[in-house]
């Protein structure tokens, strides 16, 4: 009789807990502008972290002594309007790639972009 009544008094306090607990939940009304500004900005932070992973930014990158790790974590620290910067750099290099090919303001913002989340951060 004891194990009957304490089962069902535990059920009890777990149905009133379950009852009683609050569920946060917030929904609104979301523009397809501001949908496709954040897609947007994830497709551009995507595109840099992947040109990161090339193998010549890498070894261009530990030249200049920053691992890649660390690489990685201050593009996710950028801004939306850094990453977009960014992006825009990347998107008006040369078909071929070569880093070798960026001129001297192209790396400077490059590296000057990633020294002030360095900083920042």
């Amino acid at each position: 009789m004891n194990v009957k009544l304490s089962h069902r008094l535990g059920g009890l306090v777990v149905g009133v807990a379950l009852c009683l607990q609050a569920s946060a939940v917030l929904a609104e009304i979301v523009t397809t502008n501001e949908m496709a500004a954040q897609n947007q900005a994830d497709s551009e932070r995507a595109k840099v972290q992947s040109f990161l992973e090339r193998t010549d930014v890498k070894g261009r990158l530990l030249a200049l002594g920053v691992k890649g790790l660390v690489a990685k974590d201050r593009v996710a620290a950028l801004s939306d309007q850094e990453v977009h910067t960014l992006a825009q750099k990347i998107d008006s290099m040369p078909a071929g790639g070569n880093l070798g090919s960026m001129n001297n303001s192209d790396l400077t913002v490059i590296l000057l972009l990633l020294i002030l989340v360095a900083v920042l951060a």
